[in-house]
């Protein structure tokens, strides 16, 4: 080899090995912090359920794949209707990566059409991805006599309602403010499945916020025997299985109706969230945000998942900020009709 050859070939390996530090220096910090630490998950509802679940089980596999391999806890935070422990990742969590919590995808929603009490800027926080969620539907019994939507508008429809905050009530009860529906909700009852049983027994003909992978944990029957007629989707796409089944906001007579109810579904499109605090330096973001994509292709967890009938539909961190982006930054006018409309339906986004 020529001198000049040997020179180009010692310049290449220099580079080679400066580009291999850099990349080890980038990795090394972030398992330097995380190594024999312990990662606090917050949760903003009580034990039990499918938030608590998810962050239980992910708690498990998430070490696999952050650098460090540190312990997760789970930590209970109920309260204010999910604000309170949005407002403690703003407010008062560590802003260095060792908490990060799941929330209540109707936070962002809260914060421009009620933000009572609320401390937050949910687009400061660093979304870390999403488990996901199937759509909600609305669904009728299939000895009622209801075969599409359009009977809604023109008949009286009973439909079961756990309360007035539920989505049980808030959507009929959207659908009849904002499209003309007909749903009569009757509350009072104690639980979703209570309701489930009331259509069941011919008390109520429909139920809404029902989410499609709890029907098929919970009573596949009812979609194989073709039990229940599902009238809407709540969510930003229509679910592979139901093609003919509309989104609620696609049953808009107008785009600002469309945008309208676009903008109240936007929970359903953020599914589960994990977020961490504001402020966290960006390289642990990032090793975040990678264990929790690495941790949702995982095989062992996705079998726990599949057997304990856990919903899964991850979304990215990117891709959970930019509906959180379009949902808090969604036009005043708009804002202020969604506004009216859950105050018609006596609800809220929470």
């Amino acid at each position: 080899m020529s001198a000049r050859g040997r020179l180009i070939l010692a310049f290449a390996l220099c580079a080679a090995a400066l580009c291999a530090a850099g990349g080890g220096a980038a990795a090394e910090p972030v398992a330097d912090f995380y190594k024999g630490r312990t990662v606090s998950i917050i949760t903003s509802t009580g034990p039990g359920g499918a938030y608590d679940l998810a962050a239980r089980t992910l708690a498990r596999y998430l070490p696999r794949y952050l650098p460090g391999a540190p312990a997760f806890v789970v930590q209970n935070m109920p309260g204010a209707g999910h604000v309170r422990a949005a407002n403690y990742m703003y407010t008062q969590a560590a802003r260095d990566g060792s908490v990060i919590a799941t929330i209540s995808n109707g936070i962002p929603l809260y914060q421009i059409i009620d933000g009572k009490g609320a401390r937050f800027d949910a687009r400061r926080f660093n979304w870390i991805g999403s488990t996901g969620i199937s759509n909600l539907l609305t669904v009728a019994w299939h000895t009622a006599g209801v075969r599409s939507f359009n009977d809604a508008l023109t008949r009286e429809i009973v439909a079961g309602a756990t309360g007035t905050g539920s989505g049980t009530a808030i959507y009929p009860l959207i659908m009849n403010a904002v499209l003309g529906a007909k749903f009569k909700v009757v509350m009072g009852y104690t639980s979703s499945q209570e309701v489930d049983l009331a259509m069941e027994r011919g008390e109520v003909a429909a139920r809404s916020g029902a989410s499609y992978g709890g029907f098929l944990a919970e009573r596949p029957e009812w979609i194989r025997n073709k039990k229940i007629i599902v009238l809407t989707q709540i969510g930003a796409a229509r679910e592979r299985d139901l093609p003919d089944a509309p989104l609620m906001h696609e049953l808009g007579a107008d785009a600002d109706q469309r945008s309208l109810l676009k903008l109240i579904s936007s929970p359903v499109a953020v599914g589960r969230p994990f977020l961490t605090a504001p402020d966290v330096p960006g390289e642990r973001v990032a090793a975040l945000r990678m264990a929790f994509d690495a941790a949702l292709k995982d095989a062992d967890f996705l079998a726990e998942a599949r057997r304990i009938d856990l919903d899964m539909k991850p979304s990215t961190g990117e891709e959970v900020r930019a509906i959180v982006e379009e949902t808090v930054g969604a036009p005043p006018d708009l804002v202020a009709k969604a506004r009216a409309a859950l105050e018609a339906a006596g609800g809220s986004a929470n």
